[in-house]
């Protein structure tokens, strides 16, 4: 399971680079009727410049004392409905991503189907990247809500009450933009309540900060702003959905896009392994990242800390193998190992360490990632 922490973090990247202007463009209509309310009592009554006044026979006036002033009640300032609104939408939101999680879990979803619903997510994104752009033939793919759905919303926006933004902010949840069922699915995958709730808490509060700015602005300019944002939200979705799709595939096991150009750490020689197993009676836990103990294993050690360290190994093939995974104060994502290909999900220890056993493999490449495929690695087996 990747870190709560880290999940947190980067649903709110997402939110705020790509969620906010995608879901204006969907949510927008509602969050503008529900700023633009106006009660009647706040509304200026046509009062007569003289309301006292009493005319002559002749016409001409005796009396100018002035109307008595009334207290009305002041209209809800502009942020009032607007926080109403967001702190209903969050609300709604957090509670589908602990739903979200706890299906997850129940689930227990293999590596590799966690890697194709992030793909799944990215391609989604794709999608409703070329909506934005106006590519008519991806229109009808799009999800969208019944439009009888939007308009009993819009008609519950013009009530008076303070309530309506939060309970219009609620039913958001059923109105989702395309990066919303994107993050949903990231939720699935996450396969805990908490961290659930975290992607889907981080998202809202990434879209936060324009829907802000847009409560002010969608009185007079929703349409306009709305087109002039389709275009740059476009391209911040593609470019979300391109990192989704590349961290799911790294996740499936199926490539390793970002391993860095150290060289890689190399099995040494089995003879002098050997040695300093015996010798003095000590394990040889500095031999080297790559070694052989004393009945013939070979053990290939991977220190996790926020990161993998290293990330390339070159082992022998045809010899009985574990791999151990050493916490040293290891956090985020990198907590979460798993090997796609053997179905292998661990959780790094934060100080000490796990042992896998990898069996005696063929020649070939074992990849390993986090659970989000943003941190890999690869293990090459060779014949000696």
């Amino acid at each position: 399971m990747a870190s709560t922490l880290t999940l947190f973090v980067t649903s709110v990247g997402t939110g705020l680079l790509a969620g906010g202007a995608s879901c204006a463009a969907v949510q927008g209509g509602l969050l503008a009727g529900a700023v633009t309310r106006r009660s009647p009592a706040a509304a200026p009554a046509p009062v007569p410049a003289l309301a006292g006044a009493r005319r002559s026979s002749g016409g001409s006036v005796k009396d100018r004392r002035p109307a008595p002033a009334t207290d009305a009640p002041e209209e809800p300032k502009p942020l009032v409905p607007v926080g109403a609104f967001l702190t209903g939408k969050l609300a709604s939101h957090t509670l589908l991503g602990a739903l979200l999680g706890v299906f997850g879990d129940a689930l227990q979803p293999s590596p590799r189907a966690r890697a194709m619903m992030l793909i799944a997510a990215g391609l989604l994104m794709v999608l409703f990247a070329l909506d934005l752009f106006g590519v008519k033939a991806v229109a009808r793919l799009m999800p969208r809500p019944p439009a009888s759905f939007g308009r009993l919303l819009r008609r519950s926006a013009k009530t008076e009450s303070v309530v309506t933004p939060t309970l219009i902010g609620l039913a958001t949840v059923l109105v989702p933009c395309g990066v919303t069922l994107s993050v949903e699915l990231i939720a699935i995958t996450s396969g805990s309540p908490l961290a659930g709730a975290a992607v889907m808490a981080g998202f809202v509060l990434g879209t936060a900060p324009l829907f802000a700015v847009l409560g002010y602005l969608f009185r007079r300019t929703s349409r306009a702003l709305s087109g002039r944002l389709a275009i740059g939200t476009g391209v911040v979705v593609l470019a979300v959905a391109a990192w989704t799709v590349v961290s799911g595939v790294q996740a499936g096991g199926w490539a390793t896009f970002n391993l860095s150009g150290s060289p890689a750490a190399a099995a040494g020689d089995p003879q002098d392994s050997n040695q300093s197993a015996t010798g003095g009676g000590k394990k040889p836990v500095t031999s080297g990242p790559v070694r052989m103990d004393a009945s013939g294993t070979q053990i290939v050690t991977l220190t996790v800390t926020d990161f993998y360290v290293p990330t390339k190994f070159t082992a022998q093939a045809g010899v009985p193998t574990t791999l151990v995974l050493h916490g040293k104060d290891s956090g985020g994502c990198a907590r979460a190992f798993t090997i796609p290909e053997l179905g292998v999900q661990e959780i790094v220890k934060r100080d000490g360490d796990t042992k896998i056993d990898l069996g005696t493999r063929k020649p070939g490449t074992l990849r390993f990632s986090c659970a989000m495929g943003m941190q890999t690695g690869t293990i090459d087996f060779k014949k000696a």
